[in-house]
């Protein structure tokens, strides 16, 4: 019995990472995804090793189902949520932008158009897009038979190539772009923000109803300037930022006083910060104090 328990819990923590990732792509949520691999453990450890011809397979289907549960009772929630909803924020090493592919699966970006997919197509997507999972293996862990789940595939692609944003962006064109962002915000130069803001940039704030945010999606370069502008004045007086990678992404920390406010996530496109996601809510920020690793 200890031996059996020693091979499910190796196996487990050899693809903890990337179970982890596969939650946190379908639901958003770090919290969420860490009762998703609770759940997952619980299930696994009472699979018997000696019928399981794939072991990380058979776990990441495990880890679909329960995320899938759990996409119900989170749709549930965010009905009810105040304000915009902003995915959780997560602290990433900076060899992730590296991987551009799996950078662009977990930004903020992404996962927001990801929210528009119905939960099947949602872990469909995931698991073929991203995992590259074979068609059969994502027919096991969503109930659906192969031909189905390709179309699904399909229609999910379609959906996200539609509003996902436009080109992958270098990391080196990340940097410049977000060097002159912060630059911008911390000199406080309007013009400067306005030379590096694309003409439909969007600002989208998440408070929960805790911490003040934009009510809603705030769209074009005057406006969001505008709204930045009013609170440059604060940078350096009571307000720091510091740059960090969150979700493979170049982002600033905010701290107001020296006591984390929130975390601004940045898309790039062509050289120009095309979206700012604000999350301020203060049960979102706790993935910002260690790194967290995801894989794929």
């Amino acid at each position: 019995m200890g031996e059996r328990m020693d091979s499910a819990t190796e196996a487990f923590v050899a693809h903890r990472n990337l179970l982890f990732t596969v939650a946190y792509e379908m639901l958003g949520s770090a919290a969420d995804a860490e009762d998703v691999l609770q759940e997952t453990w619980l299930r696994w450890a009472g699979v018997d090793l000696e019928t399981v011809r794939d072991q990380r397979a058979y776990l990441v289907r495990i880890t679909t189902r329960q995320a899938l549960n759990r996409m119900r009772t989170l749709g549930r929630r965010k009905e009810s949520y105040v304000g915009p909803w902003l995915p959780e924020p997560l602290l990433t090493a900076p060899d992730v932008a590296e991987d551009v592919e799996l950078a662009d699966s977990v930004s903020m970006a992404m996962l927001l158009v990801l929210e528009t997919l119905a939960p099947t197509e949602r872990a469909v997507f995931v698991l073929r897009e991203v995992f590259d999972l074979g068609y059969d293996e994502i027919a096991e862990a969503v109930d659906k038979s192969p031909a189905a789940v390709r179309q699904i595939a399909h229609r999910a692609r379609a959906h996200v190539s539609a509003r996902r944003p436009r080109g992958v962006v270098s990391p080196a064109e990340s940097q410049a772009a977000f060097g002159a962002f912060q630059r911008a915000v911390e000199t406080g130069d309007l013009q400067s923000l306005l030379d590096i803001l694309a003409p439909d940039v969007v600002v989208m704030s998440d408070g929960g109803g805790v911490k003040q945010a934009v009510p809603r999606p705030v769209v074009g370069a005057d406006k969001v300037a505008r709204l930045l502008g009013a609170g440059l004045g604060k940078v350096g007086a009571q307000m720091s930022v510091e740059p960090a990678q969150v979700n493979g992404s170049p982002a600033l920390i905010v701290r107001l006083n020296g006591e984390l406010d929130g975390v601004m996530a940045l898309r790039i496109d062509n050289g120009l910060i095309a979206g700012l996601y604000y999350v301020r809510n203060p049960d979102k920020l706790s993935r910002l104090m260690q790194e967290t690793t995801v894989s794929r």
